[in-house]
């Protein structure tokens, strides 16, 4: 058996870069930061951040792109891709990302920026408890696919 999955929670280090594809596709690479806290041995407080490359396409590359920015929560469910290029330089490049399959975006406090947003919202993300049970507000989900078969989704169809 084979499993390539992976599922993070953090905050974009930067606003999206969203290109399109000569064939006409939409494409967003972003960067997310997740902090992971402990105590080491003589009960001092520590804190390690990790950044993850993470590339989402076509409409959900869009809605990257509108409705997030600098600062925002983002919940990612997707697989670890490796890709291989040749620099300018010559030299054979080599990185890690992660290929979206699912984006959640998280809570926005009302015309408020997402930076002020209280972190206990996201502590069960870092300790690996119950996300729902700690979590004031809960994370809303954006289906790509409409009701009516439209791709359009509308200001108003959103949750937040």
């Amino acid at each position: 058996m084979n499993l390539n999955k992976v599922i993070i929670a953090g905050r974009l280090t930067a606003d999206p870069e969203l290109r399109t594809t000569s064939s006409g596709d939409s494409v967003a690479s972003f960067s997310l930061a997740t902090n992971r806290f402990w105590r080491d041995k003589n009960g001092e407080k520590k804190e390690n951040t990790e950044f993850h490359n993470i590339v989402a396409w076509g409409r959900q590359a869009e809605i990257i792109n509108q409705f997030s920015k600098k600062g925002s929560i983002l919940m990612v469910e997707g697989r670890l891709q490796t890709r291989t290029w040749e620099g300018k330089d010559g030299q054979n490049r080599r990185t890690t990302e992660i290929v979206a399959e699912n984006i959640q975006l998280g809570p926005r406090s009302g015309g408020q920026d997402n930076s002020s947003f209280d972190q206990t919202n996201t502590k069960s993300y870092q300790s690996g408890g119950d996300a729902q049970e700690s979590a004031r507000e809960e994370v809303p989900t954006i289906d790509v696919d409409q009701e009516d078969g439209s791709e359009e989704i509308k200001a108003e169809d959103l949750p937040f």
